[in-house]
């Protein structure tokens, strides 16, 4: 498939008519948006926006405004396709925090490498209880990062409650002991289904870890009879990736805004 057909297949897909458990999808003629359903847990975020160098700025003042209101901060994510060309900078020019890009990259099922399919060799554990959330998965992030993420370890555990079809956690273990974890979630109607997560402890890094927890999603990915694998790879895992026939599809952006941001984006 070529390139821009896939982009278009994407954007359908996991962007104009994506939906998520916990969250209420309000779509305007210019934006598909979502923030979280009363007593759930999550962010708000613009998924998608449909936009011209003669709309661009109106539409980002009247998202700014409404989230200013509802007094909640929220991520407008950016993708290098989006238009109108210069949109991260009209972004940046509103307010908008820019954090590191990220290569979207995107597998093929129906061309994977035999490396993907091989039986498992380290002690990969599927996650499926809530309260092993946080010392399965998300104590191994938090060794890594050395910051607390318990608000993660919520969100995720309720996701797993809550929508357990169509998310998986794994985690990697040495001597009894979580050294790694990434989960995947399956798109309920799309061709898509998405990795995350993937981190490995440093005393164990390059022992083969990521590329277990990538060989097990694929395969379930596969079983469930999805076509298209995608994640949004860092530095680190790009190469990883890249060298199991993942492809770069294109670059995202999360660019944050807060509701403080437009105070003083506007003080200034």
């Amino acid at each position: 498939m070529k390139t821009a057909d896939l982009l278009e297949l994407y954007d359908r897909d996991e962007r104009r008519e994506a939906n998520f458990y916990n969250s209420l999808r309000e779509e305007t003629p210019h934006v598909v948006r979502f923030r979280p359903k009363p007593d759930m847990k999550g962010g708000c975020c613009i998924l998608y926006s449909r936009l011209t160098a003669e709309n661009a700025d109106q539409v980002i003042e009247e998202q700014v405004a409404d989230f200013e209101r509802l007094r909640l901060e929220f991520e407008w994510k950016l993708c290098d396709h989006d238009q109108p060309p210069d949109l991260r900078e009209r972004l940046v020019a509103h307010g908008f925090a820019i954090e590191e890009a990220e290569a979207l990259m995107v597998l093929d099922l129906a061309q994977i490498s035999e490396t993907l399919l091989l039986p498992m060799t380290h002690d990969i554990r599927r996650i499926t209880d809530p309260e092993q959330i946080y010392e399965a998965v998300i104590a191994v992030k938090e060794e890594i990062w050395q910051e607390k993420l318990g608000q993660q370890a919520e969100e995720l555990a309720q996701e797993l409650r809550l929508d357990g079809e169509h998310i998986s956690f794994y985690a990697g273990y040495v001597d009894d002991r979580p050294v790694c974890s990434a989960w995947i979630r399956f798109n309920e109607t799309g061709s898509f289904a998405s990795l995350w997560g993937g981190s490995t402890v440093p005393a164990h890094r390059k022992h083969g870890f990521y590329t277990a927890l990538v060989a097990v999603r694929t395969q379930e990915a596969i079983q469930r009879g999805y076509r298209f694998l995608t994640i949004d790879a860092s530095p680190m895992s790009r190469p990883i990736v890249a060298r199991h026939s993942f492809q770069l599809l294109t670059f995202t952006h999360p660019c944050k805004w807060h509701p403080s941001s437009t105070s003083s984006h506007r003080s200034s």
